[in-house]
């Protein structure tokens, strides 16, 4: 027990290190990770490091679902809604359909139904890579958007496809209206139970009072609860889980209602996500030893099994960059009927989406949940090489992908500014401003004979232009801290006003400065 706690925060410092080095050479932390797994793997007498298939989906993917629907912007993704759904779904449902006639075709013994069980697992690409590796290089918002809003959903649906194709496999029949019903009520039933849970935690928050521990634990709970209680009711746990996260955090003002709830909550969960994340990656790298023993158990050749791998990742990067450029030619053609939120994105934009096609957590954890007996005993058929194909491209996205993908978007030239959005110091300069209008306005509505208490009121929005202004926070009365709470509440008001009401504004520009206003208040209230 004591050396395997020792082996565990050994693999955290392993995961430390692997970022920071990451970090330091620019490149995306999964694919270190991978790597140092897979070394790590390789050590003589290293123990084999397990764990149960059921527990990767319950105990990583809701937090990191959860986390990633409280960070997209809703009022982006709703722009570009089209193009996400036609990602998250359509190209998904097409990557499983053809992954399963190539594997069908070409790989001996497979059965139509155990391509579809590969395609259902492989089809999604990994939003934790792709955002790792954006972070050192610029693109065009509605892209980043795009890569966020598909990841959010197409879980969801491949883990759709591969349990259907589970069942196939398992029953030699595929009902189609049983499948049909089964489908609707994983979507509805999944998102219904999300936004039911989410609801509940809304109204708790609302009408006890809670305290920011307790705000940061139910914040933490909340995601296992909602994914928890769908699959126990068949529906999709992961639809659950975005559908309430997105809820809460469009509501995230009246769910997490003081500043310091939000400020602490914030800084937890990007502790906690950032240990998840490495720890999933390093597990992959950490699987193959028992992949390769169990793949020699099939008796097949290590030669052969790459060769499949490589097949099917192949046959992931030219389905996507075909489903990439389809979207366009879609985009062009549905404008002269419809009204389009984007304009034509020419070829720069899905040559890009095309190369981002990083496979990672969820193919993982739905490789390792395949049984190995079924429940008539008999032996999964080729699990172990399913499990190798889904490592190898695994493996060689993130490699071949990830290691170029900031040189193409380099190569490729992205204008600075996102089409559809105001300049950042344009946007930056307006908010100041109608901040500094509201902030006023409330003053003089309100506390007109208070106004000449603090010379700090003469000067409130100067603290946006000017970094040394602590000395000005000291000399504020209780009376004046009041009123500036109140001043602040204010402009938080007016700025998710502007946030809703204007499209041209990146919302996250106007989250950075509804975090200032947070930090301002929590300098105040400790001083």
């Amino acid at each position: 027990m004591v050396e395997n706690f020792i082996l565990y925060i050994g693999l955290v410092l392993v995961i430390i290190t692997a970022i920071m080095l990451a970090n330091k050479l620019k490149i995306a932390y999964p694919i270190l990770l991978v790597i140092a797994g897979l070394l790590i793997s390789f050590i003589p007498g290293m123990p084999a490091v397990k764990i149960d298939p059921e527990l990767i989906f319950i105990i990583f993917l809701p937090p990191l679902l959860y986390e990633a629907a409280f960070a997209v912007s809703w009022k982006e993704m709703w722009k570009l809604r089209r193009v996400i759904t036609n990602f998250a779904f359509t190209v998904v449902f097409l990557t499983a359909l053809v992954v399963a006639f190539v594997a069908n075709s070409f790989i001996p013994g497979f059965s139509l139904a155990l391509g579809f069980v590969l395609g259902g697992i492989v089809s999604p690409p990994d939003a934790v890579s792709a955002g790792a590796i954006l972070k050192f290089v610029k693109v065009p918002k509605s892209i980043s958007t795009i890569l966020e809003g598909e990841s959010l959903f197409n879980d969801a649906s491949s883990l759709i496809i591969f349990r259907f194709a589970m069942v196939a496999v398992a029953t030699g029949q595929f009902v189609w209206q049983d499948a049909v019903l089964s489908f609707g009520w994983m979507v509805t039933g999944g998102v219904g139970i999300g936004l039911m849970i989410a609801l509940v935690f809304l109204k708790v928050h609302k009408i006890f009072p809670t305290d920011v521990n307790m705000d940061t634990v139910l914040s933490l709970v909340a995601p296992y609860i909602m994914y928890i209680t769908a699959e126990e009711l068949h529906a999709s746990g992961v639809l659950s889980v975005v559908s309430g996260g997105l809820f809460l955090s469009i509501r995230r003002y009246e769910f997490l209602r003081t500043s310091e709830s939000r400020l602490r909550g914030s800084n937890v969960w990007e502790s906690f996500t950032f240990l998840i994340n490495g720890i999933v990656f390093l597990l992959i790298g950490l699987e193959l030893p028992e992949i390769l023993y169990g793949l020699d158990n099939e008796g097949i050749a290590l030669p052969e099994a790459i060769g499949y791998g490589l097949l099917v990742t192949a046959v992931l990067i030219i389905v996507r960059f075909i489903a990439s450029f389809g979207a366009v030619a879609v985009t062009v053609i549905m404008r002269n009927f419809i009204r389009i939120a984007y304009p034509d994105p020419g070829t720069k934009a899905p040559v890009l989406m095309g190369w981002t096609g990083m496979r990672g957590v969820v193919s993982l954890a739905a490789a390792l949940s395949i049984p190995v007996t079924m429940d008539n005993g008999a032996l999964f058929p080729h699990r172990d090489l399913i499990l190798f194909i889904t490592f190898i491209v695994i493996f060689v996205t993130l490699t071949l992908q990830g290691l170029t993908l900031p040189a193409l978007i380099k190569k490729l030239g992205f204008p600075e500014t996102s089409i559809g959005y105001m300049p950042e110091e344009e946007t930056k300069a307006l908010l100041r401003n109608g901040m500094r209008h509201a902030a006023f306005s409330y003053l003089n509505e309100n506390h007109r004979d208070k106004k000449g208490e603090s010379e700090f009121f003469g000067k409130l929005m100067d603290r946006w232009e000017r970094e040394d202004r602590a000395g000005s926070v000291f000399k504020l009365s209780d009376t004046a801290k009041k009123i500036y709470f109140e001043t602040l509440e204010e402009q938080r008001r007016w700025l998710l006003d502007e946030n809703r009401n204007n499209p041209e504004i990146d919302e996250e520009i106007i989250r950075d400065y509804l975090h200032k206003l947070d930090l301002e208040e929590e300098r105040l209230r400790i001083n």
